[in-house]
């Protein structure tokens, strides 16, 4: 048990090098989502956790839904990005055209049923990665407030693209918000495949109204 947790570490503390890298102009952030997804599969498999237990449950979705209040975490995100992009949209122009060009280089825009499932198993991936993986880690050492907000950051700063200090800032504000309710919606559902479908829905909103505004 002590190699699996020292193992784990060791996946955490890579995964957070890894993030940081934009912030030296390397665009390896990515990188950090083959590793939480390699580690948790990994980690899984060596302490032989059943998928009830590993937070990738697809038997129990339907009864993660039927929860009255987990349908105001699973929208939210949606809600923040109508938010962002609305307020952007007026006060600061220059973010729509940032966004775009950080989009466009994990997606493509050029037929609308690749672009859907480029965002399904992006999304799918790093709700695996950082959420069912690197939050469920840490939060073995750190209660769950902290959990969120360590998370949120790393996840944050992997997204970093270059541009304009205050448009970036911006930017990784929304998603640093938003990685804290995919935060608890895994964190109340200890299902990935429901903190995705958030994350999803709300990706493909923002992919699609950026697309229209270019």
């Amino acid at each position: 048990m002590a190699n699996i947790q020292k193992l784990s570490f060791l996946a955490m503390i890579v995964i957070t090098i890894v993030s940081f890298a934009p912030i030296l102009g390397f665009s390896i952030a990515g990188i950090s989502i083959i590793v939480g997804i390699a580690f948790f599969f990994i980690n899984n498999a060596l302490e032989k956790k059943t998928a009830a237990e590993n937070g990738l449950d697809e038997k129990k979705i339907r009864a993660n839904l039927k929860g009255k209040t987990i349908w105001f975490w699973i929208v939210l995100p949606l809600v923040m990005n109508v938010v962002c992009i609305g307020l952007a949209k007026f006060i600061l122009p220059e973010y729509i055209e940032h966004l775009f060009a950080r989009i466009v280089l994990v997606i493509s825009f050029d037929k609308i049923l690749l672009l859907v499932l480029q965002l399904a198993v992006l999304a799918l991936g790093e709700e695996i990665a950082w959420r069912a993986f690197f939050q469920k880690q840490l939060n073995k050492a750190v209660s769950i407030v902290p959990t969120f907000i360590i998370t949120s950051i790393i996840f944050a700063l992997g997204h970093i693209a270059e541009g304009n200090s205050f448009v970036v800032i911006y930017d990784i504000f929304f998603i640093f918000v938003n990685s804290v309710i995919y935060g608890v919606i895994f964190y109340k559902t200890n299902n990935a495949w429901i903190s995705a479908t958030s994350h999803f829905v709300a990706n493909l909103f923002s992919t699609m109204v950026i697309a229209f505004l270019q």
